[in-house]
């Protein structure tokens, strides 16, 4: 599969496509200082507030809202041992605390038996957690803490933090506060797997360290040498953190632009190309420190035609943006999103299929899977996702669909988990969010229908404002009145001038209508005229 990290560089924007096969797949953006990432980075911070009803804190970290630290993210060594070990044993979804070193692991600790852990199915039921301690005998307020972001303020929110600090490297995650030993589990091949956990056993260190996708193949010497520049970098961390008053950033992480080429630009990408020299520079510096030998695979582009619109990433990108996403067959997906639920609705549109109607429904929905899956990592679509297929009668036609949605989901980097479809065709599922997606990024709302997405039909605006007439004509008595509308509202009354005639009467006075273009087509202003003229009765 060709794969390509493209990255838009200018220094009010970082727009990053990761593109397979001509086709985007992943897209960030990061804007101007304001708009940098916080995801990683980390803060000492003071407990202001402690909710012993919702087990989590408030902790002010020098932003504009504070950040909200649950229970079961602080750490404590005997309950980090029961999450990360269920049953002491087993492949685990659990590496750094952020999104960048969540690769999927094989977890162990020193005091088992490695000869003892069996593989878990990740899509399993996970063992129960060890009870937490409430949280205010382990928070008081008040408190300084070191803390690190480990979802981005979303919306309304304050960003989500733990005290459980994980550092990132090119290969390798520096695990703070425990000392196990895990590998991605996307390294397949357990010779590898194998070398890899013996030379993490070899490094000199109290902390735990994960070995991430891109140590496939990195020599001992590269890996040892990572591990000790993130221990030395966690020490600084430490002494700085020593140093400083609450609230205050500690350790800010890599740029948008590093951090892409930390987290993919993997050995699974072909090239990185961007459009900026000193970006460029930066990169390869960058690379020949931490993976020299693709450091030959960046390329600087400088075409005439900006770099997005040569490798079509702008109609991709337009396409992402759009409700309705059409199937090649001629069915279609509708994807709706709220604050904390998004509805993936999937129609057979066009497509008659060739014959009967089970079959059509179902290669719909099978072609809705893949689709589904691709919206989901390209818009960075998290939390609460509720998918409604076509309704299918058979049972196994049921499992079929489930089982493909199963297979295209191993291969999101996000984590994912979802429920058995339901006879009416509907799945559950939830993926891991830990920043906006690109709706959120790329657009507000409407400015007209302030996020509505509707407007009062013309004619339900003409019968509000003929009811609050009635209304104003008790608190002006003997007075003319005037209406003042849109234009578009002006000329449906006008029509219908019976209504209004019918009203004059009614009111026993006259109503002057005029109009305004500049008001929203919902406004309108009732104002009295002066005194009844009593020719005019």
């Amino acid at each position: 599969m060709a794969s390509e990290l493209l990255i838009n560089y200018r220094p009010y924007e970082t727009r990053i496509a990761l593109m397979e096969n001509a086709l985007l797949v992943e897209f960030q953006l990061e804007r101007g200082a304001k708009g940098a990432g916080l995801l990683g980075n980390i803060y000492l911070g003071t407990v202001i507030r402690v909710l012993p009803g919702l087990q989590a804190a408030f902790v002010d970290i020098g932003l504009d809202k504070a950040a909200f630290l649950y229970v079961d993210d602080i750490f404590d060594s005997e309950k980090e041992f029961s999450r990360l070990l269920g049953t002491q044993s087993g492949d685990e979804d659990n590496g750094s605390s952020h999104e960048e070193a969540h690769d999927g692991l094989e977890v162990r600790s020193d005091r088992s038996d490695r000869d003892s852990r069996e593989r878990l199915d990740p899509y399993e039921e996970r063992p129960e957690k060890a009870i937490s301690q409430p949280i205010e005998s382990l928070l008081s307020e008040g408190q300084d803490l070191l803390v690190q972001v480990s979802k981005e303020p979303i919306g309304q929110k304050g960003a989500r933090v733990t005290t459980l600090i994980s550092i990132p490297g090119r290969r390798l995650v520096l695990m703070s506060k425990v000392h196990h030993l895990g590998v991605s589990r996307r390294i397949e091949d357990e010779d590898e797997r194998k070398r890899l956990r013996e030379i993490l056993e070899s490094l000199p260190s109290e902390h735990g360290f994960i070995a991430r996708t891109a140590a496939e193949g990195a020599t001992d010497y590269e890996i040892k040498a990572e591990g000790t520049f993130l221990t030395q970098l966690w020490q600084k961390i430490q002494s700085e953190a020593d140093q400083l008053a609450a609230p205050a950033l500690v350790h800010q992480d890599l740029d948008a632009t590093l951090k892409a080429v930390r987290d993919l630009f993997t050995d699974r990408v072909d090239r990185l190309v961007i459009d900026d020299k000193c970006q460029f520079d930066k990169i390869r510096k960058f690379l020949s420190a931490f993976s020299p030998e693709q450091t030959p695979d960046v390329a600087l582009y400088e075409g005439a035609i900006p770099l997005f619109e040569a490798y079509n990433v702008e109609t991709d990108l337009a396409r992402a943006l759009n409700k309705k996403v059409w199937l090649k067959s001629g069915g279609y997906v509708v994807i709706d999103s709220t604050e904390a639920l998004t509805v993936i609705d999937v129609n057979t549109g066009r497509y008659v299929g060739r014959h009967n109607l089970e079959e059509t429904i179902l290669k719909t929905n099978l072609e809705a899977v893949r689709e589904i899956a691709y919206q989901l990592r390209l818009r960075n679509i998290g939390g609460l996702i509720v998918i409604d297929f076509i309704d299918m009668d058979k049972e196994f036609n049921r499992e079929r669909v489930s089982q493909a949605l199963r297979e295209v989901l191993r291969y999101d980097k996000a984590k994912t988990k979802f429920l058995p479809m339901s006879e009416l065709g509907l799945i559950e599922m939830t993926r891991k969010r830990t920043r906006d997606n690109i709706d959120r990024l790329m657009r507000g709302p409407c400015f007209y229908c302030q996020g509505q997405g509707f407007l009062l039909s013309p004619v339900s605006v003409c019968h509000q404002a003929f009811r609050d007439l009635e209304v104003a004509a008790q608190d002006y008595p003997g007075q003319a009145l005037t209406l003042t509308v849109h234009s578009s509202i002006k000329a449906l009354i006008l029509d219908e001038g019976s209504a209004l005639e019918d009203l004059e009467r009614r009111l026993g006075r006259p109503i002057t209508i005029k109009s305004d273009e500049s008001m929203h087509t919902e406004a309108y202003a009732i104002e009295p005229a002066g005194p009844i003229n009593p020719a005019g009765k």
